[in-house]
């Protein structure tokens, strides 16, 4: 991998991940990298101003959790920039490396993590991603967001997408059809519904008691929140199936659609939203050049012992 230019995206609210970021910035920068260090979090979204400038990025290096991975993803993935991200004042991380390995590679006085890159030794993961485009029967295309992610006209997210109940003070449940192909196959009365990759099969859906996926498996994950029916199951469905749901009910039934964790833009009854598998894939380095997602599993879900037993996250 080629560093002439490489973005650096640090997790807001984290001093050890800008101290870190900043490290990163100066030893690149040494090497004569064009670097670029932003902030980015909840109220800071600095990928469309990168993308703005022209040219594209040979790296995006990541210092934060999932969150902050996965909206560097949602920017870089239609422009092929891969991913290097390490967690910093994040929780499981399963998107992430651990920090301490980056520490040792900053510190290291061979090749270090550069020079790693720079000879290639580490690994590409290509990861599936969904997209939604919201039909509000007016024949203009909703992004719900001034620039899009990476610039699409519509949304895109490499864990998943959501829908609950927009309305706090009403009822906290929701009545959503669910058309697979074109054919309606249920109705699911609850807290809402999940569709997910791969990647986001071990992130809200799981915690719904959805399955996991292998990332290697390109499927969408279906899985209803909390649904008032025992018959309301998770599906696996291929991946290239045309997924809609519309929101039932009255005016006040509206509800919100969240890709991944992040509010994108909220849905009144009669509204569609179309989800089907993205055009881009996530472009994730991996330092380990056969990395063995079941080791990954059992470490960040302690299979051996229990999470309150993991140790606090560095910040």
């Amino acid at each position: 991998m080629e560093l002439r230019t490489v973005w650096v995206s640090y997790r807001s609210g984290s001093a050890t991940a800008q101290r870190l970021a900043q490290r990163c910035g100066d030893q690149l920068q040494a090497r004569g990298t064009q670097v670029t260090v932003v902030e980015s979090g909840l109220r800071h979204n600095p990928f469309p101003a990168l993308l703005a400038e022209g040219t594209p990025a040979d790296l995006m290096l990541v210092l934060g959790g999932d969150g902050t991975a996965l909206a560097a993803a949602r920017h870089m993935a239609p422009h092929d920039i891969p991913i290097l991200s390490f967690n910093v004042g994040g929780h499981l991380g399963f998107l992430t490396h651990d920090p301490k390995l980056l520490d040792q590679l900053l510190q290291a006085d061979g090749p270090g993590l550069w020079g790693r890159l720079e000879d290639h030794h580490y690994a590409l993961q290509r990861r599936m991603m969904l997209q939604a485009r919201i039909d509000r029967g007016d024949g203009i295309p909703d992004s719900g967001d001034h620039h899009g992610d990476g610039g699409l006209p519509y949304h895109v997210a490499l864990n998943d997408f959501y829908l609950r109940p927009a309305q706090e003070e009403a009822s906290p449940t929701c009545h959503l059809e669910l058309a697979i192909d074109g054919e309606v196959v249920a109705h699911y009365q609850g807290d809402g519904l999940i569709l997910a990759t791969p990647t986001g099969s071990t992130s809200y859906a799981m915690a719904a008691g959805g399955p996991i996926l292998h990332p290697s498996i390109d499927a969408i994950v279906v899985n209803p929140i909390c649904p008032m029916s025992l018959s309301s199951r998770p599906v696996v469905v291929p991946p290239r199936s045309q997924l809609a749901v519309w929101p039932l009910g009255d005016s006040a039934r509206r509800v919100k659609l969240w890709k991944d964790g992040a509010m994108a833009t909220t849905l009144d009854p009669g509204d569609r939203c179309l989800v089907d598998r993205a055009e881009h894939h996530a472009l994730l380095v991996e330092l380990e050049q056969q990395p063995s997602y079941f080791r990954n599993l059992s470490r960040k879900l302690r299979w051996a012992g229990s999470l309150t037993d993991a140790e606090p996250a560095l910040n």
